[in-house]
């Protein structure tokens, strides 16, 4: 049976020509299922193509069956390249801190990777069986200090893992982001029931995992929240004004912003600038100076005008 009406659904997977697009918000229950659908030929979206997480405009609905076609494309708020997600509302950079160990230079390239997204960003350490309380104790002390109240987890113990959830069903699209062999699979095994994605163990020689995960999909965790599947979601391409670097350390963004700090030019870098009234008293301090400096580097920094 042909529905003639026009209804909002997200796209959840994408394979070939087609879209596995979901409806959830709509009164009547018959259309609170998942349609396969292609988009239709005479449908120009600016050159923008279609992919998982973006809102898209269901036409020609067929619910005998479970098919659509997508008529528009709904504005998107952000996508991300490498995978390609739209939508996404919240990074959780994820860290192990052995095996492979912790590295506090990888940790800050993947951070700051991820706050030029604009989204929130959250700090999550996996492995924790593997240190002392101390140590653990330690390392959300540090990473407070650099302004992230870093999850901890032990997926030995239960209770850590159960806060997690909790919090991932509070937020609309998350996603997880890494260096492999550090457990993202191995956490979305727990959190999505049924994927049984594969894992493989840390190489001893390289000190690294494997990415295993091949296909970018998204899965419902609650009635409006969802997390991605996504293969190996390492470091984005930084491609930053350099202007623009130091609202994505919150050490410095909180100084300019919640405490007012006025230096003599609006542009100051907070390197060597005439009337630089930053305090530079914090641990990545010498990393945010290394972006700046290096210019060679593989950041790509683009300076303003």
């Amino acid at each position: 049976m042909r529905v003639d009406k026009k209804l909002k659904g997200l796209v959840i997977k994408k394979f070939n020509e087609f879209y596995l697009v979901e409806i959830k918000e709509h009164q009547n229950s018959e259309f609170n299922t998942k349609f396969l659908c292609k988009i239709r030929k005479s449908v120009n979206f600016r050159n923008q193509l279609v992919f998982v997480g973006d809102k898209v405009i269901l036409h020609q609905i067929d619910l005998k069956s479970k098919r659509a076609t997508i008529e528009s494309l709904v504005k998107r708020t952000n996508l991300l390249e490498r995978p390609s997600v739209a939508n996404i509302s919240n990074i959780y950079v994820i860290c192990s801190v052995e095996e492979p160990k912790l590295n506090l230079s990888q940790v800050n390239k993947f951070l700051i990777s991820a706050e030029q997204m604009g989204v929130e960003v959250s700090l999550l350490l996996t492995k924790c069986d593997l240190i002392t309380e101390q140590k653990r104790l330690f390392l959300i002390d540090k990473f407070h200090k650099w302004g992230y109240q870093a999850i901890t987890l032990n997926l030995n113990t239960p209770e850590n893992f159960i806060n997690l959830l909790t919090e991932l069903k509070k937020k609309k699209c998350s996603i997880f982001m890494g260096p492999s062999g550090v457990g993202k699979t191995t956490l979305l095994n727990r959190i999505i029931p049924g994927l049984d994605n594969t894992t493989a163990p840390v190489s001893r020689k390289i000190k690294r995992g494997k990415n295993t995960t091949r296909n970018v999909e998204l899965f419902s965790l609650s009635s409006k929240s969802y997390i991605v599947d996504t293969p190996g979601f390492n470091m984005q391409t930084l491609e930053i004004d350099i202007l623009e670097l130091p609202n994505l350390y919150p050490e410095i963004y909180k100084q300019v912003v919640h405490q007012g700090i006025n230096c003599k030019f609006r542009n100051c870098l907070h390197i060597n600038d005439e009337g630089c009234n930053l305090n530079k008293n914090f641990e990545r301090y010498t990393f945010y100076k290394e972006m700046i400096e290096s210019s060679k580097s593989h950041y790509c920094l683009i300076r303003g005008d």
